[in-house]
């Protein structure tokens, strides 16, 4: 069964259940609208199932819930944000705001934010520099998911990295993957659903494939396209951990329960003005490459379904199983 909630009640729900947490009402309003955008965008995994696991660790001061983050220009374009244990959401909004003005003065902007915390949907985060007109790249580093090639120890995280770029007249195209065959994420929901996953995603802590979520949890996460997935991940740990200060996904506690210190994950923003790049032609350029995407009806442009999965549920709502209403209303 379930429970159909608009989008603002759905963000009145969760948010509510965060302040009943001990979370700040500007913080609980921001990782509200992340959790239930990424929600409304198909994205179950990264959206309201996390509001337990997120609201367990606000009580407990694993991350904190009132931590209001800190942006410090390093460079002319290059930022430095402090997410001091705190919800990443509040940085990433911080660093949307300034770094739209910084690349209009500047043509590139580059954040680097530590001591964060889950970074959800980067698709989400990318789209928003899209709709100002700008291109944008983003990394995040994650708890150990992943071994490295041929390794059986988890020393990369899942590592997702997004990428959106703007298309005149139309939703801008928006990459958004994870490292792993399939984001860890998926797996802790098919754990709460009490369902197999399926072979392939994972092997256990013996390198064995598995399809119990539990074993697949305790094990690592089978890289996507095999070495070249895994050197990838190690691109993005030096990139949204090395480079930022923040923990290493071997060093960083779990982001699913409320066991041990503050994860003090990182995450890495690229942010471009395509007009000053290739001139005014860019953006036509960028629909033409679209055009001829969706030239055939079997192609699908990157994001779009995400988009109009978003417009479907401002319009109907979305639908919220029993078992996650019931999670959040026993916040």
């Amino acid at each position: 069964m379930t429970t159909c909630l608009s989008i603002p009640d759905a963000e009145r729900l969760v948010a509510a259940a965060f302040r009943r947490a001990d979370v700040g009402p500007a913080q609980a309003a921001s990782v509200a609208r992340a959790l239930v955008a990424a929600e409304a965008s198909g994205q179950g995994g990264h959206g309201l199932r996390r509001v337990a696991a997120y609201s367990a660790q606000a009580k407990v001061r694993k991350v904190d819930g009132h931590a209001t983050p800190r942006l410090e220009r390093v460079k002319p374009a290059l930022l430095k944000v402090d997410a001091a244990e705190g919800f990443a959401y509040p940085a990433f909004d911080l660093a949307v705001e300034a770094m739209g003005e910084i690349v209009a003065e500047t043509g590139v902007a580059v954040a680097a934010i530590g001591n964060s915390h889950h970074a959800g949907v980067l698709g989400l985060t990318v789209e928003r520099f899209a709709q100002q007109g700008l291109a944008a790249l983003m990394m995040a580093n994650a708890p150990g998911a992943m071994a490295a090639w041929g390794g059986t120890k988890p020393l990369f995280g899942t590592n997702p990295i997004a990428f959106a770029a703007p298309v005149p007249d139309a939703d801008p195209i928006v990459i958004d993957l994870s490292l792993s065959k399939i984001a860890r994420g998926r797996v802790m929901a098919a754990k709460q659903k009490g369902m197999p996953i399926p072979e392939g995603w994972a092997v256990d802590s013996d390198g064995n494939p598995t399809t119990d979520p539990d074993a697949a949890l305790a094990g690592t996460m089978a890289p996507v396209g095999d070495a070249k997935g895994a050197a990838l991940a190690l691109m993005v740990e030096i990139l949204a951990a090395g480079l930022t200060g923040a923990n290493f996904a071997y060093e960083a506690t779990s982001l699913f329960d409320d066991k041990g210190p503050a994860p003090r994950l990182g995450q890495f923003i690229l942010v471009l003005d395509p007009r000053a790049m290739g001139g005014e032609a860019t953006l036509s350029r960028l629909a033409g490459l679209a055009d001829a995407i969706s030239s055939e009806p079997q192609t699908r442009i990157p994001g779009r379904r995400g988009q109009e999965l978003r417009r479907k549920a401002a319009t109907v709502g979305i639908a919220v199983e029993d078992d996650v209403m019931a999670a959040i209303e026993a916040v």
